[in-house]
């Protein structure tokens, strides 16, 4: 069997390393901050070694540039705000991890789970497997036969999450994750759903209708039917997110080793060194 591909959310596992990793410890040659770019190659590496995937793409936001969900709904993750540090590293990982020869995404008007979304449509579409590594539940609707998303756990190897877990956990089909979304809303990204409908009423009322469309041609939510359809449109990733080419591909680990090591990220660099000795996968 074909080996899969992994699509990785760049931005979120980003994020949960500069958090986890103390700043003061991990500082670059220059003096700026490694936190993220050590704890987020990390984990780009475990997540390699773990699956020996067939090639790897990682899925950025473009922060600096509105999408057409901020556009279209003005209220649509207001409030966030990051860190300098954080953002300098942001900037700097894409092109970190590319020594390597790993692909990534990124685009003005996209997100990273856009991306992602991309990469596992283009995978099934020439009939292989894709992995989908991220912590943002709404990646759930790309769950299927051949799309496995990889949810971290800490401390434990990640949650695999397919259709039949979807719906345990939420109690719909991948399908209508965004219908879902869109009635129950999503406080990270200031959706705010349907008025008096939670986690369990979405879902009763996705397991009734069907779908989100059918249950407003029934005319519950008249009041508030624009409003859904435009939360079900934010709430729905893009499979036509431009890509790179994905060739199979063995990261070069050595390279990105003598990177880290000139940037002053020792430790990275010797781990980097220790995967680059391994033996390919067959």
């Amino acid at each position: 069997m074909s080996r899969p591909l992994l699509a990785m959310d760049g931005d979120s596992f980003a994020h949960r390393a500069y958090h986890a990793l103390p700043k003061r410890a991990f500082r670059r040659s220059d003096g700026g901050p490694g936190n993220a770019l050590e704890g987020f190659t990390n984990m780009l590496l475990r997540f390699w070694q773990g699956e020996r995937p067939r090639a790897v793409i990682v899925a950025w936001d473009t922060l600096e540039v509105p999408t057409y969900r901020h556009t279209a709904f003005t209220g649509y993750q207001a409030g966030r705000e990051f860190e300098p540090e954080l953002l300098e590293q942001l900037a700097l990982l894409p092109e970190f991890v590319a020594v390597a020869g790993i692909a990534y995404a990124k685009a003005p008007g996209y997100e990273a789970d856009d991306f992602l979304a991309a990469a596992a449509a283009h995978e099934e579409g020439s009939g292989g497997t894709a992995l989908v590594a991220t912590s943002d539940r709404d990646a759930f609707q790309l769950a299927s036969e051949r799309t496995t998303i990889l949810q971290p756990v800490r401390g434990s190897a990640p949650t695999r999450i397919g259709p039949a877990e979807v719906h345990e956990r939420y109690g719909v089909d991948p399908v209508q994750v965004p219908d879902f979304i869109a009635l129950r809303g999503d406080p990270s990204d200031k959706i705010p759903g349907a008025r008096g409908v939670g986690e369990k009423g979405a879902a009763n009322l996705l397991g009734l209708y069907g779908s989100l469309e059918r249950l407003l041609e029934e005319g519950r939510f008249a009041a508030e039917a624009e409003a859904l359809r435009l939360y079900r449109e934010l709430a729905t990733l893009d499979r036509s997110a431009p890509l790179p080419p994905l060739p199979d591909t063995v990261p070069d680990w050595g390279a990105l080793a003598a990177h880290a090591r000139e940037m002053g990220l020792a430790r990275l660099a010797g781990r980097l060194e220790e995967a680059g000795n391994e033996s390919t996968p067959s």
